[in-house]
């Protein structure tokens, strides 16, 4: 598979360019970054965020809707800042969360609460400063919110998450609106959890959500959950349980490798029509994209360390690693990789595996490549601004990657690179 881009910009990475054979993020050159900075380092685009940001904003011009970053996809300060300054909520998944959200200067009040395994601890820490929503995922964890917020003479916001049971034609490890997946409660128990939270002293019902799964890329799943979610508003509305808003979550997919995703604002004209048509229009929307937001504003620059001909493979060995870039040794996954700099003379054009120094066979970051490289050269990890920092940990001791804020020609350092006295830091000794 060549690797070889076209000039100007890169399809599906408007905020990445060549000029002159040399690769850019916004207004900088990417060798210089390597050069100044050392690698691995991640660098993003804070006007590719901005960009992807926008098309959402546009899809729901005129509507009382609420965009909630979904910060698992990357949860850096750096990163949370652009979107709390342009406006957007977040939607998290741990009390860690919660306080990276505050530290970067979000609103509390747009902070929707998901995840099937909130502890009492995060429960009451989030009903002390005032966030905007609970998205409860089980029967039991009403009752254990309701007792939190009673203790705290309060009255918890909810909505609850359906598993509408749609597939979302996407990575097993990434569905999660399937019967057997563990997220959200059965569509057929909707209406009964929905009677029960209502009647908890503790708790105050507002919306409903759903969640079907990530890097979807087809718009037939969203419209079934969208007409399945609709029906069971319809059942709860009916059962005297107002509803305030309609969550319905993020998912939507990037160009990884040729794919076709739908544009935010095109998905959620189709969506808004059907909402309309069932007479929903009114209603608040709250929607929440992450891999869609940063994916593809992101890119992972790595160092040749050693080209390693085989009998049955040729290996390019770069200095970033699972630990760095975890998504092809869980999901297989597809990152374009190309050099940010044109290849010495010398170098001759081969089909290698791109693997890093770790000490497992799962340790690598494209297959089948066809590059042309030697040692010393960089290379970028294209679409590496989703699932790569927030999921990097320090296997076999490797400190985590720096990150740099690109904005058009100026560079900010958001993260300084880990050491290893850093990652000590916490340990002890045991003393005779």
């Amino acid at each position: 598979m060549s690797n070889t881009p076209a000039a100007g910009v890169l399809p599906g990475h408007p905020f990445v360019h060549l000029r002159a054979d040399q690769l850019f993020v916004e207004e900088v050159a990417l060798s210089e970054l390597a050069a100044a900075h050392g690698t691995p380092l991640f660098v993003y685009s804070k006007g590719a965020m901005l960009n992807a940001l926008a098309a959402y904003q546009r899809g729901f011009a005129g509507r009382d809707a609420q965009i909630c970053y979904a910060m698992k996809a990357n949860s850096s300060l750096g990163v949370l800042q652009v979107f709390a300054q342009a406006g957007c909520g977040f939607d998290i998944v741990s009390g860690g969360e919660l306080e990276r959200v505050l530290a970067a200067g979000g609103d509390a009040r747009k902070i929707i609460f998901s995840g099937v395994g909130k502890t009492p601890r995060e429960m009451r820490r989030a009903l002390e400063v005032g966030i905007g929503c609970f998205n409860v995922e089980s029967e039991a964890e009403l009752h254990v919110l309701s007792r939190v917020a009673g203790e705290l003479g309060r009255r918890a916001p909810v909505s609850i998450r359906v598993n509408p049971n749609v597939d979302p034609k996407t990575h097993p490890y990434i569905s999660t609106g399937l019967k057997g997946n563990k997220f959200g409660v059965a569509h057929e128990e909707t209406l009964r959890i929905y009677q029960v939270a209502a009647s908890l002293p503790g708790l105050q019902v507002v919306g409903i959500d759903c969640h079907i799964g990530s890097q979807i890329t087809e718009v037939t799943p969203y419209l079934d959950a969208m007409d399945r979610v609709l029906d069971l508003v319809d059942a709860i509305e009916a059962a005297g349980i107002s509803l305030h808003h309609i969550d319905f979550g993020g998912g939507l997919g990037i160009d990884y490798q040729g794919d076709t995703p739908p544009a935010a604002d095109s998905l959620w004209a189709q969506l808004l029509a059907k909402i309309d048509a069932r007479g929903h229009g009114r209603k608040k929307l709250m929607i929440e994209p992450g891999r869609s937001l940063v994916g593809n504003a992101g890119v992972c620059l790595t160092e040749v360390l050693y080209v390693k001909p085989g009998e049955q493979k040729n290996f390019c060995i770069v200095d970033a690693a699972m630990n760095d870039l975890p998504r092809p040794a869980m999901y297989q996954a597809f990152h374009r990789i190309l050099p940010v700099a044109p290849p010495a003379a010398s170098a001759t054009v081969a089909c290698y595996d791109v693997v890093g120094p770790i000490c497992e066979s799962g340790d690598w970051i494209g297959r089948d490549r066809e590059l042309r490289v030697q040692g010393g050269e960089i290379l970028a990890v294209l679409s590496a601004g989703a699932y790569c920092m927030s999921m990097a940990s320090n296997y076999n001791t490797r400190g985590r990657a720096a990150e740099l804020l690109v904005d058009g020609a100026k560079v900010h350092m958001i993260r300084e690179r880990e050491s290893t006295a850093d990652q000590m830091r916490h340990e002890r000794l045991v003393l005779a």
